[in-house]
């Protein structure tokens, strides 16, 4: 099993107690205000945003706090301004690193994210060092007993996906960003739940960790996903399912 599609079950798992905590809103919230002050607040017009509001009305998010979300970014209603910053760097045993912010303080928020990869046997790295192993993609997760692999290639494919994976028990889709929305459609429309449906930095290689490097490349990926400027993260590390059982 790929580490992108691990660290997506690791975080589905932990989806509940995010909610709780409310980090899952907050980043959410920075995410549509974001979108809305880059694109405008038309949702059918602004891709990324019309992402985010899906995204938020599927952890259930109150319609209220989406509107207020949308108006910030457009002005109507005063708030922070957030600056996209991505940041490159390696983890343990040469694990690549791609992190998203969201940021009102860019030097306050890269020296939060170099501190957090010093402690966990990380380091970052400079503008362009890991981004060419990585690949912007539309990438989908269906539960095998979701449906068929005839089904989704039907489906999928037909909708203009490229790629299909069987993953343990799931099923990795891929698709061009342009065709994310029609995809995603076409599966929702089928009935198809989905673990994971995001527009995502798909790795084009991976690391396979062990023992104490796979044990701290969990510690990281946590560290940094708690951070509250990050908005997500993508590594390109394989692991075993002892190493996650040993780290839970």
């Amino acid at each position: 099993m790929s580490g992108h599609s691990k660290w997506h079950s690791i975080k589905h798992k932990k989806a509940a107690a995010d909610s709780k905590r409310g980090r899952i809103f907050t980043r959410l919230i920075k995410e549509m205000t974001a979108a809305a002050r880059m694109g405008g607040g038309d949702v059918e017009a602004n891709p990324r945003l019309r992402l985010a509001v899906a995204t938020a009305k599927a952890a259930n998010m109150p319609a209220e706090n989406i509107k207020r979300a949308v108006m910030r970014g457009t002005g109507e209603l005063p708030g922070v301004s957030y600056e996209d910053v991505n940041y490159e760097g390696y983890g343990p045993g040469g694990v690549a690193l791609f992190v998203h912010v969201l940021t009102d303080n860019r030097n306050r928020t890269v020296a939060e994210i170099r501190h957090l990869l010093s402690k966990n046997g990380g380091n970052l790295g400079e503008t362009g060092s890991v981004a060419w192993m990585f690949q912007r993609r539309g990438y989908f997760v269906a539960e095998k007993t979701a449906a068929s692999e005839d089904q989704l290639l039907d489906i999928a494919l037909g909708a203009g996906a490229d790629d299909l994976r069987e993953d343990d028990g799931n099923w990795e889709i891929f698709s061009t960003p342009e065709n994310f929305d029609k995809v995603k459609t076409a599966l929702e429309g089928a009935g198809i739940p989905l673990a994971a449906s995001e527009i995502s930095m798909v790795p084009q290689n991976y690391v396979k960790l062990e023992g104490k490097n796979a044990q701290t490349m969990l510690k990281l990926m946590e560290a940094l996903e708690e951070h509250e400027d990050v908005q997500n993260v993508w590594a390109n590390f394989d692991i075993d399912d002892a190493e996650l059982q040993a780290a839970s």
